[in-house]
């Protein structure tokens, strides 16, 4: 969808490292992204496990990164050479291309949902006997992926190769002035949410339950909802593209 934001400010709690390309889309739709950060990525607890778990990649059956960060941080770490037989998988689309961009194409990505479930669902992945597989991730997150790649018969070691903390800022300008620098907030994962959340005082709290929401899956949604937001949009793909739409039909629908 291409359209004219119209000046529209939309808050990205995305961590900085992520933010640029869907910033970059939002102005050149004359849209006015706001950057606040909910999440900060910092080097994992235990460097020296993550790299020697990848320092052994060239001997397995498959490799999951499940984010750009993933991909980027877990580069360095990596054999310079990884064999043919060693597929690679990216949950979604910016996992994807990072990696394109690393020199190492994806063999498998999702076609519509970008999330494990959309991997999983994949029919190269539903017989997985006695096959070796390294999920590269940042500390803690959803088990579903190794649970299930466990439960088809695979092998599943952790690469964690960040970690993630909540920021710690000063929301006092953006509750004062919330009508003109959030009309919209994007939020791209529960954890994201939930840091937002704690960031803001209570007066902030009610103004993100009454801004509209934008939200890449059902699950965020819920959880949203359970806070008590009550405008809350999901977006059609869990990528920078339909966010954009969802941000061009809310100027619509207005």
């Amino acid at each position: 969808m291409s359209c004219d934001l119209a000046g529209l400010s939309v808050l990205v709690t995305r961590p900085r490292e992520q933010a640029d390309a869907l910033c970059e889309a939002i102005e050149a739709a004359r849209g006015r992204p706001v950057r606040l950060p909910a999440i900060e990525i910092e080097p994992p607890g235990d460097p020296e496990r993550a790299a020697a778990v990848l320092a052994g990649a060239d001997r397995v059956d498959l490799l999951i990164f499940v984010s750009a960060n993933a991909a980027r941080r877990a580069f360095d770490l990596l054999p310079e050479i990884l064999p043919e037989t060693v597929r690679i998988a990216a949950v979604g689309r910016a996992t994807a291309r990072a990696l394109d961009e690393l020199g190492l194409p994806p063999d498998l990505v999702p076609a519509e949902r970008y999330d494990s479930e959309g991997l999983l669902a994949l029919p190269e992945l539903q017989r997985m006997a006695g096959r070796r597989v390294i999920i590269v991730r940042g500390e803690g997150g959803r088990e579903t992926l190794r649970e299930t790649l466990e439960a088809r018969g695979a092998r599943v070691d952790y690469a964690e190769v960040y970690r993630r903390r909540c920021a710690r800022r000063d929301t006092t300008n953006l509750e004062r002035n919330w009508s003109a620098l959030a009309e919209v907030v994007v939020v791209t994962s529960v954890e994201v949410l939930d840091c937002l959340w704690g960031m803001l005082g209570d007066t902030g709290r009610r103004q993100l339950c009454d801004t509209p929401l934008v939200v890449l899956s059902r699950r965020i949604a819920e959880h949203a909802r359970q806070l008590g937001c009550r405008r809350v949009v999901v977006t059609a793909r869990a990528d920078d593209h339909a966010i954009l739409d969802s941000l061009c039909a809310l100027v619509n629908a207005s």
